[in-house]
């Protein structure tokens, strides 16, 4: 090796030892774990959190490739949206120590929920084809009978762009109709 690339590899050395022995963070032998403060808020808060409110809410979660429904206890009721943003958050640690899971965690192909007149508008953000989910079924079987779990809520739509789109049924066939949970019947457990 050339001098002067001796020199500059042993320079590189010693910035990477100071760098590793000067940030101030004590060696230990062990490993610990680090409690979260009572101050911190986590990234995507979830219902849980307010599991001994007055309000009731109906979601529902999936459980071995059928939809099953959760109820929380919740502040208040939700409007669509807010019933569509706990949806979207996923099961809590409780419901995924029950084997609960969901067709939706992580998905943004959804943009908004509302409901006007008994009915409520799902508004999609991209074309079904392109969100590459294997479980659309289960997917749009978790909104319909979320949404429509509501009382003031007899029918779901979907639209993309203010327009309607087709979505699976239970049985698999695309309907622009409007939806409910009785269209999914055959994956609903008990």
């Amino acid at each position: 090796m050339n001098p002067a690339r001796s020199a500059a590899a042993a320079a590189l050395g010693l910035l990477l030892a100071a760098g590793a022995t000067g940030c101030g963070v004590p060696a230990e032998d062990t490993a610990r774990i680090i409690e979260q403060s009572a101050t911190a808020s986590p990234a995507a808060p979830t219902p849980a959190a307010e599991a001994t409110g007055p309000a009731t809410e109906k979601l529902y979660l999936l459980r071995d490739g059928h939809l099953v429904a959760v109820q929380r206890r919740v502040s208040a009721n939700p409007d669509a949206q807010q019933l569509l943003a706990h949806l979207l958050a996923g099961p809590t640690p409780a419901e995924q120590d029950a084997d609960l899971t969901s067709a939706l965690t992580g998905t943004t192909a959804i943009n908004s929920a509302t409901d006007a007149a008994g009915s409520a508008t799902v508004e999609l953000s991209t074309a079904l084809e392109g969100t590459g989910r294997s479980d659309d079924v289960l997917a749009f079987g978790q909104l319909v009978c979320t949404l429509s779990s509501r009382p003031d809520i007899n029918q779901v739509v979907f639209t993309r762009q203010g327009a309607r789109v087709g979505v699976p049924r239970g049985n698999g066939a695309l309907t622009e109709d409007p939806l409910t949970c009785a269209d999914y019947a055959n994956l609903v457990t008990a």
